[in-house]
């Protein structure tokens, strides 16, 4: 069994658990906020089947869009630069982590 992490943008969120559900993959979902720009986000928590791990992944990528936003300049730099030109960053997809799991109960 493996446990996957997937880390995916507030707005990606909805989306992202109508997709597992449809496939028949519960999930458990945390709200959680990004060290970058500090928005939210969701992290799901994915216990399944070594081979599920793909088909999980696949969900994910599919409805997790990346997007440019522009933000503040002092928001991507190191010092702070109040009159610097606001920034384009890109936002959004997922980042995943699969683990192993030695043993998984639901009581």
């Amino acid at each position: 069994m493996k446990l996957v992490y997937a880390i995916v943008n507030s707005d990606d969120s909805y989306a992202v658990s109508k997709g597992l559900s449809k496939a028949g993959i519960r999930a458990t979902k945390l709200a959680s906020t990004g060290g970058f720009l500090s928005k939210g986000n969701t992290t799901f928590m994915i216990c399944c089947q070594d081979e599920q791990v793909d088909d999980v992944v696949e969900i994910c990528k599919s409805f997790s869009k990346k997007r440019k936003q522009t933000v503040p300049a002092s928001a991507v730099l190191e010092r702070d630069y109040a009159f610097a030109e606001p920034v384009e960053v890109t936002v959004g997809g997922a980042t995943i982590f699969v683990t192993d799991i030695q043993r998984f109960e639901q009581v």
